[in-house]
């Protein structure tokens, strides 16, 4: 089960909506958001539920490892019981994913825990962006835009992509919730890339029932 879950981004107002803030956006979709009582440790907002604990970095994307390590070596916290919420250019915009380990592709959060950790072989949920050229066409731009990658995920999600990312934000909020509760290897052949479309919004979005059970699971496992 995932005891750590870190949502990676860019701390401040300036960036709350920024395609690379897709992680941070994800942890206001918890059904329980509002009862968090974050605090400033680990180099970042820290906040704890059922046992579980909440990492929001504030050391900005390029050095997030650094609050995780920190938090992790604080509590005790094994590699393979971190799960990491990030946003992810390679899928496109809608698009969920659980995965274990694997490369970088080039995110600097993933960079960072790799040289905090040696390794970044932790669980991620993976929040579909899209790219600003070709190589996804439709999903993320406009082949010859001239918008390249930085610009594109320092940029504000448009009012079309919300659309778009609201019910796939409700869904990783209810995949997030039951890697508190199972092993996440049970949930990868399901969530390994799963579009989530508008009407599939009221059957992904976590209840009050489900976290109810979640916290019945837990308390059997502990």
């Amino acid at each position: 089960m995932i005891k750590l879950a870190a949502f990676f981004g860019n701390p401040g107002t300036k960036y709350s909506r920024n395609r690379h803030n897709a992680g941070r956006m994800l942890a206001q979709a918890l059904p329980f958001y509002q009862s968090l009582s974050w605090q400033k440790k680990f180099k970042g907002l820290y906040a704890a539920y059922d046992n579980v604990h909440f990492l929001m970095p504030e050391t900005y994307m390029n050095l997030s490892g650094e609050s995780v390590f920190a938090a992790s070596s604080f509590f005790k916290i094994k590699m393979e019981e971190i799960i990491v919420i990030h946003d992810e250019l390679e899928l496109p915009l809608g698009t969920i994913s659980l995965k274990y380990a694997g490369g970088l592709g080039g995110h600097n959060g993933l960079r960072s825990m790799k040289s905090s950790f040696g390794n970044a072989d932790c669980w991620r949920i993976r929040i579909g962006i899209g790219r600003p050229d070709s190589r996804l066409p439709g999903e993320g731009g406009h082949a010859g835009s001239g918008e390249g990658v930085y610009d594109w995920v320092l940029s504000d999600f448009s009012k079309a992509e919300l659309e778009l990312l609201v019910p796939a934000l409700s869904g990783g909020a209810n995949l997030l919730m039951q890697t508190f509760s199972c092993d996440p290897q049970t949930l990868l052949k399901q969530w390994a890339k799963k579009k989530i479309l508008i009407p599939e919004l009221s059957e992904n979005l976590p209840t009050e029932d489900s976290q109810n059970k979640i916290s019945a699971a837990k308390e059997t496992n502990q």
